[in-house]
């Protein structure tokens, strides 16, 4: 029977899991790592690679380089690579792809079915751009799966039995969502889910890097737009700094000069104070998301008995201390926070799959946002257009299915345009249109004509609206915006084959261009003695590759290793497996 993976895909970090009889597993990459960085590179012969070496590879040649592309997906944004422009769905693809081959090396048959996680507050279109993303990868998308609910049902499958009230706290690198769950017997019950699509870790990073280089003197925006090197490296130093400030006070940031070289860099050090202070503003944005959470949940703060963090970002003291105070107790994290979604959404796949391991397990999840339609009001003798009515309310258990009846506004109306929003806001321009279409054959007659429109939304976040004519029951169906903003199914299909004629480093490469690209990276930052000595590792390894010696290579590997060890203590772990 053909495997069904869970996938994670994140704006930092991406992982692939998969159940087995005894609960989820991560599956390894290519480099033995247990998270693979959402970083696409192209290199000058038209060649692709995804993960640690990319990461690396952006140091260097950051506009060789994409990363945090998520942010962007379900909107017309173009970003460039390599001279060549993609969309946030292709590079999302090329991640999902790769996550892909490591699954199919692991298993060693073709895996094509797969739950992919996505932010809780993703609207439907971000959702259908997740879900083109799946199928450029080769994927059949089975399920789109809210990233904190992929956490909650990880701790439910691991702690079942305990019946209790879970906020499950995710601030990843881009985006933070925050639930409401339920567990009791055997049900997880999400309640309610709030959140927003921009803030991360990755702030914290580039607000570190903004600030730093106002202490001496320089502007971020000038220097990202004319020194490009100089920005990618330090948002590099920027991101070992802070991971450093969450084990000690202070950390030494190294500015380097514009052409991103270290031989002259400035040294900056930074406190912890000092990046707390910095992050405060950033922090803030939390409040509103939970406040909205829990009175959507009927909840207050007393009344959740667990305090669950998710993602990398919640490792940062500030932000433990912060939810400490607001919640008057110590949050949890007892799975592995860069790891507990994908095995969650291995969990679903399971579910979907129907495996055994999980037969027990039932899960409801939340609507995250309102749906409605435009509707006109009057006012006094007028008629005024622009206003939202609510079909489902945000928060309602899916799938789900409501109707709601309408009438025209003029004699003789023939026909109805039918506008579907998703938001909040009470006039519709403060909303997002998902889509219109026009329902015909109303009979002629009085103001008045009875139209229903009926919203089915499942699990996957796709709506579906029918409007039904009542007097002569003429039905017309809408699926709305089954492909991303700006992509239609040709563009997908075609966007399927441009991914096909790409190259990828085959796995078996990608060690050897993971530490490549890193000691491209270090080579940059020594002096003249270190660089010779790297230089000849670096000559010798080469050859190895030129030839294919696998003596050669594993031997001029070794050396690498130890050299880079030495020299470069705050290099990236490229398995992933640090806590």
């Amino acid at each position: 029977m053909e495997p069904i993976i869970g996938i994670d895909l994140g704006t930092t970090n991406s992982a692939v899991a998969h159940l087995t009889p005894t609960g989820p597993e991560l599956i390894p990459n290519s480099l033995g790592g247990r998270v693979t960085p959402s970083v696409v590179g192209l290199d000058e012969s038209g060649t692709v690679f995804v993960g640690a070496a990319a990461r690396e590879f952006q140091v260097l040649r950051p506009d060789r380089c994409a990363a945090l592309f998520k942010r962007y997906m379900g909107t017309d944004r173009t970003l460039p690579l390599g001279g060549k422009t993609f969309t946030p769905e292709e590079l999302s693809g090329l991640v999902l792809r790769a996550l892909k081959s490591d699954a199919e090396a692991f298993f060693g048959q073709p895996v094509t079915r797969a739950v992919i996680t996505c932010p809780a507050y993703f609207n439907d279109r971000q959702r259908k751009a997740t879900i083109a993303a799946g199928r450029i990868a080769g994927l059949t998308v089975e399920r789109i799966l809210n990233e904190p609910t992929a956490a909650a049902i990880a701790y439910g499958f691991h702690e079942a039995g305990q019946d209790r009230r879970l906020l499950i706290f995710d601030l990843g690198g881009g985006t933070f969502d925050v639930s409401i769950v339920e567990l009791f017997d055997g049900t997880l019950e999400v309640r309610s889910s709030a959140g927003e699509t921009s803030l991360g870790g990755e702030d914290f990073t580039r607000s570190m890097a903004a600030r730093v280089l106002e202490m001496i003197g320089m502007s971020f925006e000038r220097a990202e737009a004319t020194t490009p090197l100089l920005v990618a490296r330090l948002v590099q130093q920027c991101e070992v700094a802070k991971c450093r400030l969450s084990r000690e006070e202070t950390a030494v940031v190294r500015v380097p000069d514009a052409a991103g070289e270290f031989k002259n860099a400035k040294d900056v050090t930074v406190t912890r104070e000092n990046l707390e202070t910095w992050a405060n503003p950033i922090l803030a944005r939390i409040e509103l998301p939970i406040r909205r959470a829990l009175a959507d949940a009927k909840s207050t703060r007393d009344q959740i008995n667990e305090v669950i963090l998710v993602g990398g970002a919640t490792r940062m003291p500030l932000v433990i201390r912060r939810v400490k105070e607001m919640f008057g107790k110590d949050p949890h994290r007892r799975l592995n926070p860069d790891e507990v979604v994908a095995l969650g959404a291995a969990v679903q796949a399971g579910l979907v799959g129907r495996a055994g391991a999980v037969e027990d397990l039932v899960v409801t999840d939340v609507a995250p946002f309102t749906l409605g339609v435009e509707v006109a009001k009057h006012f006094g003798g007028d008629l005024q257009n622009g206003f939202f009515d609510p079909v489902i309310d945000r928060n309602t258990t899916i799938p789900v299915s409501r109707v709601k009846r309408y009438t025209t506004v003029a004699p003789n109306q023939r026909s109805l345009a039918v506008k579907v929003y998703q938001g909040e806001g009470r006039k519709v321009t403060d909303n997002l249109l998902l889509g219109e279409f026009d329902v015909g054959g109303i009979p002629a007659g009085p103001a008045g004509q009875e139209v229903d429109i009926r919203f089915t939304y499942d699990m996957n976040g796709v709506l579906e609206v029918e409007a039904t004519v009542v007097s002569t029951k003429r039905k017309v169906t809408h699926v709305i915006a089954r492909h991303a903003k700006g992509l239609t199914e040709e563009q997908v299909r075609r966007a399927v084959r441009e991914m096909e004629k790409l190259k990828a480093h085959p796995r078996e490469e990608a060690v050897n261009r993971f530490l490549l690209a890193r000691a491209e990276r270090v080579f940059k930052e020594l002096p003249a003695d270190l660089r010779r000595a790297l230089g000849e590792l670096l000559d010798g390894f080469e050859a190895g590759l030129e030839t294919r010696d696998p003596e050669a290579i594993a031997k001029h590997q070794e050396a690498l290793n130890i050299f880079l060890s030495l020299h470069d203590p705050a290099g990236d772990d490229p398995t992933g497996n640090a806590e």
